[in-house]
């Protein structure tokens, strides 16, 4: 009997139910159930003698302790996880036979993990890095895990590569420096050797390495996978994960003080949100290729450095997942949590992309060491909502007690029990390729083109975000010591694009290359920036947080409509304060500080708004902290926006070609590269729409001369 039970979004949430403890419930016991009567001395031969071996509980107590940490994992190790569920928006039956992907009205559970890649479990949320996106479904035909980052290409081509990249990129072997980044030495020294991984550089050096929140940023599957429907046809597929607040990023100074402000950032930042209601949403999309067009393309579709341009294979938006709960115990969920791409359901295949197939063996290898055995998989997090059967025994943790006396199959004092499955029955059948050749140690011929996709997506880069990327590589390659390996880079992206070169040498104090070079390719491919993409949104404040500058005298009508107009949008506004505690208005009315000037800093914020009020705004000006959050603020191409007398704020601030109102027409409203501000009194609902467009819009690049206010 086919014991398959239905599967909808809570079915994870009454599956764990059933291993929750509460313990203000309860009274303190030993890990054998009986209670204990203190906790706090232990016991010993006097009130001044030695400590007693028969003190079980202070045994047992120690003990546990001193087992509680497990291996991190060799990369990823920094996450923050949730749960929610994922909805397709129609029938996927023509590609796929995967059953989650057929019923719009069905809603599959999943727990999602986005980590950093280099650093330990304790580095910092913003450094420059790769961010994972995994995701787990828990569909009716068992765990399928789709293991993904937020760029869409890798370092290396080849699996076998992965541990010398990883090697190369860790802390030093010697002194075990730096943390958390890709900036020294033994890095570099790999990427100069590498050529292959030219594309991925440009994407890590690029805006996307610095998400401004989980919630923001893009996934990608990475690897080249199949669909197979119920026919048998196969189609080679990319996975896409589409943030619905749109793609957006911090800074490079940002992230560098934010992880001194707050190390935990993104995770703080998806964890508010989700227990404010700002669900997270995602679309996931699906880009197709028939497999009579394998071979039509100037690179190679199986090589995991190259993306498949969006304008040559579009793609298909299929379905949308959202994070609506946040798990209640960080070690036993998130970092117990075990993904691996070889955990697939029926419709769902693999390709012969070298670094997927490496993938399939490495990630259940890790998880044995890591969780301590072959059992991990009964771990509450891990355990499928199918039904599990199989002739698997033993093994350290093993929870499930096994009826009956056969372990093995065929049998018959078991009734031939477990069988295999038909197709018809769910059987998972890998998809008939033909595969035939001689055994050889290769690469394709169109695996060695090393740069073009490199050049495409500097092509495809706004004046910004090319700033941004050379800003990078001279913070990246200044970082350096050996002068070699840096000018072994600048020769090596002299491949690329011939002008990058120079700017890069110009900054590492290093010679530029004698003969300037540069890949020919003249393409590009607007979705990959994140100023020119299709798939970012620019119109909505929902979930931005607005700092609002403020001491005693500010002008309540001021702020009191700005807020309204804030929280209409979704948007989340904070009081700071030089001081916690109470504030009186011009009027006398009171509201609460959230935060003062030591506890929080811009970089914490979207935008930034001073409110009216003389004596609010006399206060301010002597504030030093005021002015360097309204500078800071600026130099990192945020909204700013004053209202009244808060005008004078940003004058005191000095703000470079910025048009302010003036006294003249006290009605109107002018907006200028972000800044935002009127000399109305008392609200103005015009100051306010143009506020939050300006917020809806991130950032204002256009501020030419922002290097010259000093923050």
């Amino acid at each position: 009997m086919d014991k398959k039970r239905m599967v909808d979004e809570k079915s994870k949430d009454e599956q764990l139910e059933m291993v929750r403890e509460d313990p203000e419930r309860e009274f303190l016991t030993t890990n054998q159930g009986f209670r204990v009567s203190n906790t706090d001395i232990s016991l010993k031969a006097g009130e001044r003698g030695p400590t007693l071996l028969e003190d079980f509980h202070f045994r047992e107590k120690l003990t546990h302790f001193d087992h509680e940490r497990i291996p991190e994992r060799v990369v990823h190790a920094r996450g923050s996880g949730a749960y929610g569920f994922f909805q397709v928006y129609e029938p996927m039956t023509e590609y796929t036979s995967a059953k989650f992907l057929q019923n719009p009205n069905s809603k599959t559970p999943v727990f999602v993990r986005f980590s950093t890649v280099v650093g330990f479990r304790g580095s910092a949320d913003t450094v420059r890095d790769v961010r994972g996106f995994a995701v787990k479904f828990y569909t009716e035909d068992g765990n399928y895990d789709l293991v993904g980052n937020n760029i869409p290409v890798f370092f290396i081509q080849d699996a076998i590569k992965f541990p010398d990249l990883v090697h190369a990129i860790k802390p030093e072997q010697d002194d075990q420096m730096p943390q958390a980044s890709a900036a020294h030495d033994t890095f570099w020294d790999f990427v100069a050797c590498h050529p292959e991984n030219a594309h991925m550089i440009m994407w890590v050096l690029s805006d996307r390495a610095l998400p401004r929140s989980y919630r923001m940023m893009q996934g990608f599957g990475v690897n080249t996978y199949r669909f197979v429907n119920s026919e048998g046809k196969g189609r080679f597929i990319k996975f896409h994960w589409k943030p619905l607040l749109g793609i957006h990023s911090l800074v490079w100074d940002e992230t560098q003080k934010i992880a001194g402000k707050d190390p935990d950032f993104n995770r703080r930042d998806l964890w508010e949100a989700i227990e404010m209601g700002d669900y997270p949403e995602y679309e996931f999309g699906i880009q197709i290729l028939e497999e009579e067009d394998e071979f039509k393309f100037d690179f190679d579709i199986l090589d995991p450095t190259k993306i498949w341009p969006e304008e040559d294979v579009p793609v298909k938006w299929i379905g949308k997942m959202t994070l609506n709960r946040n798990p209640d115990n960080f070690f036993a969920e998130t970092e117990q949590v075990a993904f691996c791409p070889a955990n697939v359901v029926p419709g769902i295949d693999f390709s012969n992309d070298p670094l997927l197939q490496g993938r399939l063996f490495s990630y259940l290898d890790t998880q044995l060491i890591r969780l301590g055995g072959p059992n991990f998989q009964e771990i509450p997090i891990n355990r499928p909502l199918a039904p599990i059967a199989n002739n698997q025994r033993e093994g350290y943790h093993r929870t499930t007690i096994n009826k009956g006396k056969s372990s093995y199959f065929p049998n018959t004092v078991g009734e031939n029990l477990p069988r295999p499955a038909s197709v018809e029955e769910g059987g998972y059948v890998h998809y008939m390729e033909k595969v035939e050749g001689k055994k050889i140690r290769s690469r394709s011929e169109k695996f060695k083109d090393f740069f073009s996709q490199a050049k495409l997506f500097w092509n495809s880069m706004s004046k910004p975000e090319k700033e941004h990327i050379i800003e990078a590589f001279h913070f990246e390659i200044g970082k350096v010591k050996d002068k070699q390996i840096r000018q072994a880079i600048v020769d090596m992206f002299n491949n690329v694009d011939g002008d990058l070169a120079i700017e890069i040498a110009k900054g590492v104090g290093v010679a530029a290359p004698a003969q300037k070079g540069g890949s020919p390719i003249t393409k590009e491919s607007p979705n990959v920036s994140q100023e020119r993409t299709e798939h970012t949104v620019k119109n909505t404040i929902k979930s931005r947080k607005i700092a609002i500058l403020v001491a005693d005298g500010y002008d309540q009508k001021d702020l009191s409509q700005v807020m309204q107009a804030l929280k209409a949008g979704g948007a989340n506004a904070h009081i700071i304060s030089k001081y916690q505690g109470i504030l009186k208005s011009s009027n006398g009315e009171e509201i609460e500080v959230d935060k003062n000037y030591r506890t929080t800093a811009s970089v914490l914020y979207d935008a930034v708004y001073i409110p009216g009020g003389k004596k609010n705004v006399d206060t301010l000006k002597m504030h030093g902290d005021a002015i360097h959050f309204i500078n800071e603020a600026f130099r990192h191409c945020k909204p700013l926006g004053a209202s009244g007398e808060g005008v004078e704020l940003l004058k005191a601030a000095k703000l470079p070609d910025i048009k302010l109102a003036g006294q003249e027409s006290a009605d109107q409203v002018v907006s200028d590269k972000g800044i935002v501000t009127t000399r109305k009194e008392g609200g103005n609902s015009s100051f306010n729409e143009s506020f939050t467009a300006a917020i809806a819009k991130h950032r204002h690049w256009d501020r030419e001369k922002k290097e010259q206010v000093p923050a």
